[in-house]
């Protein structure tokens, strides 16, 4: 299901702890790391949407998590022309998104990457609140950055993103934690 302009209704999951670290997922049989997302249904609502794909991807159920937030509007992402199957090329743009933000009340034993027969990631860990802006690949830095900046300000005590860069270019510990 494509909107007029091209772009596919979609979920992004950003999963925190009580150390407002973020769950960070390494994508089956590749070397590259991403936040649970996944396409919205026709009749599905983002909220319902969400919740499915945080079962199907990362194995936790609603009573898991608490939503913290959510993003206001939709942040969009155009995926490299290269990487689109010939048969969308001229209609598919990319993906159109609404972020959600959750804390994780259950246990890290509740995550089960393989709730499902197709898993959509084989690893995970617990990450910086910044750091995946830095780590995803490049199509999708900015809808990254810009829904965790405005998803930051529901979360205390969290470096800005300036003091982050800041912190990193300056290899200060205060705000570069340790895995």
């Amino acid at each position: 299901m494509l909107d007029r302009e091209g772009y596919r209704p979609n979920v992004g999951i950003i999963i925190t702890n009580d150390r407002n670290e973020v769950f960070w997922g390494k994508r089956v049989h590749e070397h590259s790391w991403q936040f649970p997302q996944g396409g919205i249904k026709p009749g599905e609502s983002p909220e319902a949407a969400m919740y499915r794909e945080l079962m199907e991807e990362v194995g936790l159920l609603p009573h898991h998590v608490k939503i913290i937030g959510r993003t206001r509007d939709w942040l969009r992402y155009d995926v490299p022309t290269h990487w689109i199957k010939r048969e969308w090329r001229g209609s598919y743009k990319g993906q159109k998104q609404i972020w959600y933000l959750l804390r994780l009340t259950g246990r890290e034993t509740d995550v089960h990457l393989r709730a499902t027969h197709h898993p959509e990631f084989d690893a995970w860990r617990w990450h910086q609140y910044w750091a995946p802006v830095d780590e995803v690949i490049e199509f999708k830095r900015s809808v990254y950055l810009n829904a965790l900046h405005e998803l930051s300000r529901f979360l205390h005590e969290l470096p800005s993103w300036t003091d982050f860069v800041q912190a990193r270019q300056n290899h200060d510990d205060k705000y570069l934690l340790t895995e």
